[in-house]
């Protein structure tokens, strides 16, 4: 069966399984594999987590005409701004070796020591440590991957929110 042909329902029960599968191999990779995150893939990990949600209730509720639209921007926001994210890390893990910023303080720290929309801001901002590709699979860094996956999301995310079905 065609994918583009599938139902609202199965296009956004497959979305929240594929973000749930790949949330469970993050973390599979950081408590099994440990490779330790840095702050670009928490963020990462919560456009995920994001991205997941919607597809679940999206699917469990199923509903007709605006309802389907407001569920596919939902997902398209919520997978851009993952692939926003990543795209960053993508950015950041390509500079040249003299030009990645300073490592600096992890995650934990800076929410505990500045406001919440100033910790944030710094973590985009990423460090030496958001530079490191530690896993690479096919010739891309997990980033990559995520980037990869994000942009399928979003793109999924209008092709079946905005659809009209014959």
């Amino acid at each position: 069966m065609n994918p583009l042909d599938w139902s609202f329902r199965t296009a956004f029960a497959v979305a929240a399984a594929v973000a749930a599968a790949l949330l469970g191999y993050a973390y599979w990779s950081q408590f099994v594999g440990g490779l330790e995150p840095c702050p670009l893939c928490i963020f990462q990990r919560v456009a995920f987590i994001a991205v997941f949600v919607v597809c679940l209730v999206a699917a469990i509720h199923a509903p007709r005409g605006i309802g389907r639209r407001v569920y596919g921007v939902l997902a398209f926001l919520a997978a851009a701004a993952g692939a926003g994210i990543a795209s960053r890390h993508v950015w950041l893990q390509s500079l040249p070796a003299d030009q990645v910023p300073a490592c600096g303080p992890g995650l934990d720290y800076l929410m505990e020591a500045f406001p919440l929309a100033e910790a944030v801001r710094l973590a985009f901002t990423g460090s030496g440590e958001c530079a490191e590709i530690d896993w690479v699979f096919l010739g891309l860094s997990m980033p990559a991957w995520t980037l990869v996956w994000f942009v399928l999301f979003a793109v999924g995310a209008v092709w079946f929110g905005f659809r009209r079905r014959a």
